[in-house]
């Protein structure tokens, strides 16, 4: 199977112990985790090779945030050294009516300080088929945005396939970086397009044609996506595939999820899971992105195996308490195929 590399930022995670807010808290849970991070041990945890590539402080932080990626079989050879501080977010966790809230302490991380020419891409991509990077990464800074098209442009290059998650943070792009400029010309290298309204809106400007997304609540239709999948095909020729998630937010524990792939000529289409006592959806969407590429690289003939895999992945990832998705393939497929019954296995 192809090697993946991912390219982003991990942060430290602190986060009151179960629904404490954080005017109640006394202690924070400690985890490490960033989207192309918890894409990247989806994939190993998958069995995929998979190398993650960052920039980390050269103290006992980024130490422990290196001892994670490695404990859960990621390649952490290409990660270079340097900078003062891992980039830090406080989480404090919602339940039913309350949701969840997230206070960035990033600014002057050692990614978002990182300089062109610092990664070796030539060595980074050798043998490598695959490169993932998301929207969180330009929205760091302009010096990470630099080094984000300087990876995809060699990644092009070399004919490697390049994927993205859009991923749009209201609370990041604060540098002043011309947003819809940088992103149009990142994901101008994509091959696959993973987005949802919102990040279709925020960055490019592209709405749905006659709907108004806003008002379908909780009970998310795929056909609303169909004009949004074409229009980002029409702008981003390159793209062989756009896809998307659809989350209908019923309350903070309880949300319906699903998703579409479109090709071109066809729109796939899964089934709707609902995820009624939701543990911890932080990595959802990385956690579908790490089955899709999974997915697409197991049965690259059989769009619609590929994006079942990964609606069925993220949904159990609603589960697990942190930003990773820690399940096997073993997991994914059975819940694939029906057995939703969460039995004790002996």
């Amino acid at each position: 199977m192809k090697r993946v590399v991912t390219f982003g930022e991990i942060m430290l995670r602190l986060a009151p112990p179960g629904f404490l807010r954080f005017s109640q808290t006394t202690s924070f849970d400690v985890i490490y985790g960033g989207g192309e991070s918890n894409v990247a041990v989806s994939l190993a945890n998958y069995g995929v090779p998979v190398d993650f590539v960052t920039r980390l402080p050269n103290n006992d932080i980024g130490q422990c945030a290196l001892m994670e990626l490695r404990k859960r079989g990621v390649g952490v050879e290409k990660i270079i050294y340097g900078g003062d501080r891992l980039g830090i977010y406080f989480l404090e966790t919602g339940s039913v009516s309350r949701g969840s809230k997230v206070v960035y302490d990033r600014a002057h991380s050692a990614i978002s300080e990182i300089e062109l020419g610092m990664i070796d891409w030539d060595e980074v991509f050798k043998d490598a088929g695959w490169f993932h990077w998301t929207g969180i990464t330009p929205a760091i800074s302009q010096n990470a945005a630099d080094v984000c098209l300087e990876a995809v442009k060699a990644a092009s290059k070399r004919g490697i396939t390049i994927s993205t998650d859009l991923n749009y943070r209201a609370k990041l792009w604060q540098y002043g970086g011309d947003r819809e400029a940088i992103m149009t010309e990142l994901t101008s290298y994509c091959d696959i397009i993973l987005g949802n309204e919102e990040d279709a809106e925020k960055h490019f400007n592209i709405k749905p044609e006659g709907l108004d997304i806003t008002k379908q609540g909780h009970d998310v239709k795929a056909e609303a996506f169909l004009s949004v999948c074409k229009q980002m095909m029409e702008k981003f020729p390159r793209a062989q595939k756009v896809i998307t998630t659809l989350r209908g937010s019923i309350s903070a524990s309880h949300n319906t999820w699903a998703g579409v792939l479109y090709d071109g000529k066809k729109m796939y289409e899964t089934r709707q899971y609902q995820i009624t006592h939701i543990v911890d959806r932080v990595g959802g969407g990385d956690s579908f992105m790490g089955g899709l590429i999974y997915g697409l690289l197991k049965y690259p003939k059989d769009d619609q195996n590929a994006l079942d895999f990964a609606v069925a992945a993220s949904c159990l990832k609603h589960t697990i308490k942190g930003d990773a998705n820690l399940v096997t393939v073993d997991e994914v497929q059975k819940l694939m195929g029906g057995d939703a019954s969460g039995r004790v296995v002996r």
